[in-house]
C-alpha cells in the first residue's frame, strides 16, 4: 500500500532546505521513510513505538525487521524492504544511523529513489555529521518522508508539556500543582518522569490531583526542598534561591520547605550545644551518628547569635507561609538569605 506523501496536518516544516512535515514524537505516523532525528533518545524509541502501533493498527500483519546501519550486510535493506510472498506490510527499523557504513548510505539512497511498496522504513538518527548526505536527501522531499524530531527537552516548560501529553493520550486530566509537583521530582531523567505518568496512569483512578502525586512521590517532591536548605547553609546564596524559585516554579509546597530548613537547623543547634563523640551525641540526642557528623560539617561558618537569628526567622517564616503573610514567596526569600548569610543579615 503506497503511503500519501502530502504534509501531515498541522505539521511544520524547517525554513532551509527542509520540504518535508516536521513532527513532534507524539505525531508520530506511517510514511514510506520516517526519519528518527534527535538526541533525546527516550523521545525516540517512543516516537519508534508509536509508529509501530499505527502500522499494527492498519494491519495486524505487519512484518517488523530491525536493521543496524552501523554493522550493515549489503543487500539487507532492499531485501527486507522488498514485497513478501502475501503482501503483508513491512515496518523497518533502523538504528545506529549516525554510524552508517557506505554500503548502507549506498542503498538507503536508492531505496529513497524508488521506495518499495508497503514498506515504512524509519531511519533513527542521534545526531552528527555521519549521514548528512542521506538526511539531505529525506529532508529535500526524496522518498516521500517526515521527520520526526526529539530534540533535548532542557526547560521545564517542556517536560511539564511532555508529561501532560502521556496523561492527554491516556485521557486522564491531571490538576496543574500536581503536573508541577510531578515534573520538580523528576527534572533529571525523562526516562523516569515517563515511567511516573505511566504508574499514575496504570495504578489509579479519576484526575491525578496533588495529593496523588504526594502520595506517591513524596520523597523525590521533598527531595528539593532539602537541597534548597542545604545550599543555603552552606552560604551559597545565589545556587539556593535559584533552587527554590526552580521548586516553586514546578509547584513545590512552601511548608515542607520551611520544615526542612526547621529541622537542619535545629539539629545544628542540638549538635553545636553539646560535647563528645559523634557515637556519644547520637545516642544522648536521638540521632543518627551520620547526622551528627553532617551537623558539625554544617555548623562550620555559623556562630550561636547567627543560628539564633536563623531558628526564630524559620518560626516567623512557617506562620507566613501557613497563612499570616500575603507574600509567602518573600517569605521564603528571606528566609534563604539569612540562612545563607549564616544568620547576619548584610547591611
Amino acid at each position: 500500500m503506497a503511503r500519501s506523501k502530502a504534509p501531515a496536518k498541522g505539521a511544520t516544516t524547517r525554513s532551509t532546505g527542509t520540504r518535508i512535515p516536521q513532527l513532534s514524537w507524539h505525531e508520530a505516523k506511517p510514511a514510506p521513510v520516517v526519519l528518527i532525528s534527535g538526541t533525546e533518545s527516550f523521545l525516540a524509541d517512543r516516537a519508534m513505538r508509536l509508529l509501530r502501533d499505527a502500522l499494527r493498527a492498519e494491519d495486524p500483519a505487519l512484518e517488523v525487521h530491525d536493521v543496524d546501519a552501523a554493522a550493515y550486510a549489503p543487500g539487507e535493506l532492499l531485501t527486507l524492504a522488498s514485497p513478501s510472498l502475501f503482501g503483508e506490510p513491512r515496518l523497518l527499523r533502523v538504528s545506529n544511523v549516525e554510524k552508517m557504513t557506505d554500503a548502507f548510505l549506498e542503498e538507503a539512497l536508492a531505496f529513497l529513489a524508488e521506495p518499495a511498496d508497503g514498506a515504512t522504513v524509519a531511519l533513527r538518527h542521534g545526531g552528527g555529521v555521519r549521514g548528512k548526505k542521506l538526511l539531505d536527501a529525506i529532508r529535500s522531499g526524496q522518498g516521500g518522508g517526515v521527520e520526526i524530531v526529539c530534540a533535548e527537552l532542557k526547560r521545564d516548560a517542556d517536560r511539564a508539556d511532555f508529561a501532560a501529553a502521556e496523561f492527554r493520550h491516556a485521557g486522564r486530566a491531571i490538576a496543574p500543582a500536581a503536573l508541577r509537583a510531578l515534573v520538580s521530582a523528576f527534572s533529571d531523567d525523562l526516562g523516569e518522569l515517563g515511567a511516573a505518568c505511566q504508574q499514575l496512569i496504570a495504578d489509579t483512578g479519576g484526575d491525578i490531583t496533588a495529593e496523588t502525586v504526594q502520595r506517591y512521590y513524596g520523597g523525590r517532591v521533598e527531595a528539593t526542598s532539602f537541597a534548597v536548605a542545604d545550599a543555603a547553609i552552606a552560604g551559597r546564596p545565589g545556587e539556593a534561591l535559584t533552587l527554590l524559585r526552580h521548586a516553586l516554579d514546578s509547584g513545590a509546597d512552601p511548608v515542607p520547605m520551611v520544615a526542612a530548613f526547621a529541622m537542619k537547623l535545629r539539629t545544628m543547634a542540638k549538635v553545636g550545644g553539646s560535647r563528645g563523640s559523634g557515637g556519644q551525641l547520637a545516642s544522648q540526642l536521638g540521632l543518627a551518628p551520620w547526622q551528627v557528623d553532617r551537623a558539625r560539617r554544617d555548623l562550620q561558618g555559623w556562630d550561636e547569635a547567627g543560628l539564633g537569628r536563623a531558628i526564630l526567622t524559620v518560626a516567623e517564616t512557617d506562620a507566613a507561609v501557613k497563612g499570616a503573610s500575603r507574600d509567602p514567596v518573600f517569605a521564603l526569600e528571606r528566609l534563604v538569605t539569612l540562612v545563607a548569610d549564616r544568620g547576619h543579615p548584610r547591611l
